[in-house]
């Protein structure tokens, strides 16, 4: 079944000239630890796309990197709309297309948003269409295409202070 999704992502990245590299493995990629483990890349090369959707209906996805959160009031606040909620799998895979856990940054109608600390990598890793697939692409080639506003939507980190050990 996978293949039927990998193909489709295939035909979108041709028909759109997009330019990335596709990665297939024989295990799954659903997790950012089980992709880093598939590619042999670190954890922090990978991006997620979050699904949400507000109270029209409208699909928002947030993209950012793979150790951080969504912070759904941060999306709402650069929208400017009440507080949207997440997709479940089931309204993913209907309205992007793509299963949970393979859902790339593109390729199907919603708002994008891109936290800017994705825009710090050179080369970043993106669930490619399927479990098994991800994209190697570049965080400029994902804004070319998904068209997505730089807006930061990453949950703060509690600041911990430094820990001196005497």
């Amino acid at each position: 079944m996978s293949n039927l999704y990998e193909e489709k992502f295939r035909r979108f990245l041709a028909e759109h000239r997009v330019q990335a590299e596709v990665l297939s493995f024989q295990q799954s990629c659903h997790s950012v630890a089980e992709a880093a483990q598939a590619a042999n890349a670190a954890p922090d090369d990978f991006i997620k796309s979050i699904c949400m959707v507000d109270q029209q209906g409208n699909l928002v996805v947030a993209i950012v990197k793979g150790e951080d959160r969504v912070s759904l009031s941060q999306v709402a606040q650069a929208l400017n709309i009440p507080t949207p909620r997440l997709a479940t799998a089931e309204e993913m895979l209907e309205r992007t297309g793509y299963p949970c856990g393979g859902t790339p940054p593109f390729g199907f109608a919603a708002t994008f948003l891109i936290d800017p600390k994705v825009l710090e990598k050179e080369t970043v890793y993106a669930g490619g269409g399927s479990e098994n697939v991800l994209l190697r692409i570049s965080p400029q080639e994902i804004r070319r295409v998904n068209g997505g506003r730089v807006v930061r939507v990453r949950k703060q980190v509690p600041y911990l202070g430094s820990v001196v050990q005497r």
